[in-house]
């Protein structure tokens, strides 16, 4: 498909100078900053250093807030969905990538919180996640003529969830997924031995992730995909199986609803750590009940037998399966241009 640059209508856009236009300006400063310095600090694992940014990172979002170059148009706006790994929408890295995106595509955007954040996307199954942000797109005016879908890990399957699950919402038009388990994950996270919450939920995953209690407080259990435990996941998984029209009976508006979407845009990271394996984030997965090779794609019945329209977006030219460098969402400013950005701009966010 053949882009074109989006016009920026002077009359409904705007614009001041700020720090981000300098930042954004001088590729390599800001690239540095959005994936070097940022996750050093705040992905280490550091728990005095964490404690001391809890405590300074409002001034830090007020300061990005106050001082950034966005450019705010007609165009149509994009939500963003973080993870789960301590994130929420008061934390540094999402309002950063909030603010870089509306930077950069000249569009309105949001980061939609589920929540308390860190805490709910830990300890609420995924489909009340679901319904409360499918509550807060109906009730938004910004996004009643349209949106576009921007998923962080765990927030992908949020994000698929209201795509798929979400009666009477106005339409998600582009999908771009960054580090998505939407095959599922095979295995536990790590943890860092500073990280309390992550660690007592990963220690109630251990005890038996299929369990009722487990799945109706671990988010993660829900797209837990033990590859030797197939038949038992698809009885008891309260989530994944669903999502992607595993079970034997298939729902029909599920598969309509994706292949409404323009494009589906799914972003692997080559180093990805936390999602396991890490082609899930482009639908690849072990063989049913097989722990052996990784199946791409392609080689699923998830996609020959198009259970959720897959294979109808790739036919159509509207399915992007892209492998970046780096570990997980530590994607560049020359990649976010190149792979995110386009499909948030005014000529590729207009239906057909």
């Amino acid at each position: 498909m053949h882009m074109h640059k989006a016009k920026v209508d002077e009359d409904k856009c705007f614009a001041s100078l700020s720090l981000l236009h300098i930042l954004v300006s001088h590729t390599n400063i800001y690239s540095i900053i959005c994936t070097s310095v940022y996750p050093f600090f705040f992905q280490t694992g550091n728990q005095e250093f964490e404690d001391s940014m809890a405590t300074y990172s409002p001034f830090i979002i007020f300061i990005v807030s106050a001082f950034s170059l966005v450019s705010l148009c007609s165009s149509i706006p994009f939500i963003l969905l973080h993870g789960r790994l301590g994130d929420s929408c008061s934390n540094p890295g999402p309002v950063l990538y909030t603010q870089q995106l509306r930077y950069l595509s000249g569009s309105v955007g949001f980061c939609l919180e589920v929540g308390n954040g860190a805490i709910t996307s830990w300890d609420t199954p995924l489909e009340a996640q679901v319904e409360e942000v499918c509550r807060k797109v109906k009730a938004t005016p910004e996004l009643q003529n349209g949106y576009n879908i921007v998923g962080q890990s765990q927030g992908n399957l949020v994000g698929r969830g209201l795509v798929e699950l979400c009666d009477d919402a106005p339409p998600a038009i582009n999908f771009i997924s960054l580090g998505g388990p939407h095959a599922g994950v095979a295995s536990i996270p790590n943890c860092s031995q500073f990280d309390a919450l992550c660690n007592h939920y990963t220690a109630l995953l251990g005890r038996g992730v299929y369990t009722n209690y487990v799945q109706a407080h671990v988010a993660p259990s829900g797209y837990t995909k033990l590859p030797y435990d197939y038949l038992v996941y698809l009885a008891k998984c309260s989530f994944l199986p669903k999502l992607n029209n595993e079970l034997l009976q298939k729902n029909a508006t599920y598969k309509q609803r994706i292949t409404n979407l323009k494009n589906l845009v799914l972003i692997m990271f080559q180093e990805d750590g936390v999602v396991k394996p890490k082609e899930s984030s482009l639908f690849g997965y072990y063989a049913d009940g097989i722990p052996g090779p990784v199946l791409p794609l392609q080689q699923t019945r998830l996609y020959t037998e198009d259970w959720i329209g897959l294979r109808t977006l790739d036919e159509t030219g509207r399915l992007k399966l892209i492998s970046v460098p780096g570990v997980h969402l530590l994607i560049s400013l020359s990649d976010t241009m190149r792979y995110v950005v386009p499909y948030l701009k005014d000529d590729a966010s207009v239906k057909p």
